[in-house]
């Protein structure tokens, strides 16, 4: 068949031009390079891309979900540059942890991820009233987000495979409690000093710059006296919200929701349940962890072969004073309101069943499961209002997906003119003058999202005013807009901007001459000269730090104490100049135990977090990882 190919390749190209001309003829140059631009490779990892489409989708999935976490966050704070580039990152690293976890054969057992399953909150709302899932609801449910069973439960078994590798390892990591202390030691030392300031506004009284003085200022620093580059533009919004609107619901379907939904907007299940609790010290060791353990293990051993004796061996020893004397009974809970290992367990188990032992923060738990209280379905009157809610919200959600795409295509094939996508969904065609390239626009809304700047500033769009791309701000939300008149940078005259060069000026001197005082006085001060105009001695820590300048406190702990009195210039930019003394040096101040306990912790988490973090970027130079996109400034 190749053979054959290659044999007859000029009539194969003359085919395939027949093919490719008419297409240009239709959708124009530009829809090849948007369709490559979709293809785009933004990063890769052990040799495989990723493009920019799926980032876009990926990032657009994120969204989505944190907006089912939080409906009244605002989605305009996910889609900034750095929450975007923040989406790329957590990409690369799902697939490099990925590529670690597959090459280690790191796998999760079908035990592992039924627990993970069963401690879901969104699907432990979906079980029956004798704890049994409602396999129908549960498909459903994964159907609304395109996914089946089996696609998902595929999913979470990756993810939890991916969490072995780093939390194993931050799970292990040990920092020597002598290190610690010692660490801790330094960081909360205090010292105490004396601090001049030479503040720029005292001396802004004495430059005084001639005309002359601003021309120079203002031929050097042209760069700060641009105006910028501007466009004026018209542009569609298709929103959501406004769609929402429309949505009227007839009583059938309210009915029929109801019917369908009722358990699932009841409200949560509550569980009941008794333990019995052997509690090791904080801080305790492993060995001390061990002894607790085996002592659990006998108590739990015992109770396998008589489950009806779990009351009295409660009584008798559980060390948790609130429900040993009840038999260990904890009465009904929600999701939420035990620990997380303890409630995993509970909301993992059938009635009557006794766990394995549970480690907590708090000892070992053995844990029988008494009973399950499903919600009571509330009546169709008292959850009208949430229905009416919730049904609106997915018929505008399905009406925007519509629009969205007839929205896409009419700005599009009539990419010189929003006419057609106006009258098609009755939208306004507004207009902005002067927007800038820097998102800082006033009053621009949507025009400053990153992307849709990106978009009006490309050359295609400036050369030759077509409409952008339909963009996806978040939020049900999609914005196109055409540049009507474009203005490049330019350098305003000084006549225009001799008030800003004067002030800028002035502020620039006045610093000066605020640190040569300073460091003056700083010299005079080293040779022995009197140091009665330093302020008041103060007591200084990097947790105590007197509202000081970064600056200034850091130079206060950076001086050598071997050198006491040590004296520091310190220059504060156009805020002036500081001169410090440092006097005397003592240690952290006292400590109660719990408090130095909990600092540790602190210390050890961050150890942990840092080897984890160290790992990770090994793991990025294994996997040869490239992020071709310019992290954003922060």
């Amino acid at each position: 068949m190749f053979e054959s190919i290659r044999n007859h390749k000029k009539y194969l190209m003359g085919f395939l031009l027949i093919l490719i001309i008419p297409s240009f003829v239709l959708f124009g140059i530009e829809g090849y390079t948007r369709f490559n631009e979709q293809g785009e490779t933004v990063a890769s990892v052990d040799g495989h891309d990723i493009s920019k489409a799926e980032w876009d989708q990926f990032h657009q999935a994120e969204v989505q979900r944190r907006q089912q976490e939080m409906p009244g966050l605002d989605v305009r704070l996910l889609d900034t540059e750095q929450a975007r580039f923040a989406t790329l990152e957590r990409m690369v690293r799902d697939r490099v942890v990925a590529l670690a976890a597959d090459k280690m054969h790191l796998v999760t057992s079908d035990q592992k991820l039924a627990r993970e399953l069963q401690a879901n909150e969104l699907i432990a709302s979906l079980r029956k009233p004798d704890g049994t899932l409602d396999v129908d609801a549960y498909r459903q449910l994964l159907a609304r987000q395109g996914m089946s069973p089996e696609m998902f439960e595929a999913q979470v078994r990756a993810e939890l495979s991916r969490q072995q590798v780093i939390d194993g390892l931050a799970g292990t990591a040990f920092s020597p409690a002598g290190v610690a202390n010692v660490t801790l030691d330094a960081f909360f030392q205090r010292r105490e000093a004396r601090v001049r300031f030479f503040h720029a506004a005292d001396y802004t009284a004495k430059v005084q710059p001639s005309d002359a003085d601003l021309e120079a200022f203002y031929k050097n620093n042209a760069a700060l006296f641009q105006a910028p580059e501007q466009v004026d533009v018209e542009y569609v919004l298709l929103d959501g919200a406004a769609i929402a609107k429309d949505v009227t619901l007839n009583e059938d379907e309210l009915r029929r929701y109801y019917d369908e939904n009722a358990a699932r907007l009841a409200g949560p299940e509550e569980r009941r349940a008794s333990h019995i609790l052997l509690t090791f010290p904080n801080g305790a060791s492993q060995d001390d962890k061990e002894q607790v353990r085996a002592k659990a293990q006998a108590l739990l051993d015992k109770l396998r072969q008589n489950p009806a004796s779990f009351a009295e061996l409660a009584k008798a020893e559980s060390q948790d004073p609130g429900s040993a004397s009840n038999g260990g009974d904890l009465d009904y809970f929600g999701r939420g309101a035990m620990v997380k290992p303890f409630e995993d367990a509970v909301f993992s188990m059938a009635k009557g069943d006794i766990s394995d032992l549970v480690e907590s923060e708090f000892g070992y738990h053995i844990i029988t499961l008494t009973d399950i209280r499903a919600p009571e379905p509330r009546s169709f009157e008292d959850m009208r209002a949430t229905l009416e809610a919730d049904l609106k919200r997915q018929q505008a959600q399905k009406l925007f997906s519509e629009r969205a795409e007839t929205f896409s295509n009419l700005v599009y094939e009539q990419s010189d003119t929003f006419q057609p996508v106006a009258d098609a969904f009755k939208l306004p065609v507004q207009t902005f003058k002067g927007l800038t390239r820097d998102g800082t626009s006033p009053d621009a809304g949507a025009l400053n999202d990153p992307r849709v700047l990106e978009a009006i500033f490309a050359a295609n769009a400036l050369d030759k005013k077509l409409n952008t791309e339909a963009i996806d701000l978040g939020g049900n939300r999609l914005v196109s807009a055409r540049v009507l008149n474009h203005l490049p940078a330019r350098t305003r005259p000084l006549d225009e901007v001799r008030d800003d060069v004067r002030s800028r000026l002035v502020a620039q001197r006045a610093a000066e001459l605020a640190q040569e005082d300073g460091a003056a006085q700083l010299d005079a001060l080293r040779q022995g000269g009197a140091d009665k105009s330093m302020g008041a001695l103060l007591t200084l820590s990097r947790d105590q730090p007197a509202d000081l300048p970064r600056a200034v406190l850091d130079a206060v702990l950076s001086a050598d104490p071997k050198q006491l009195p040590a004296w520091q210039g310190v220059k504060l930019g156009d805020q002036g100049y500081a001169v410090v003394k440092v006097e005397q040096v003592l240690p952290r101040a006292p400590r109660e135990e719990a408090a130095k306990a909990g600092e540790v912790g602190q210390y050890n988490q961050g150890w942990a977090a840092a080897e984890a973090q160290a790992y990770y970027e090994w793991l990025k130079d294994r996997y040869k990882v490239r992020i071709l996109v310019k992290a954003p400034q922060p």
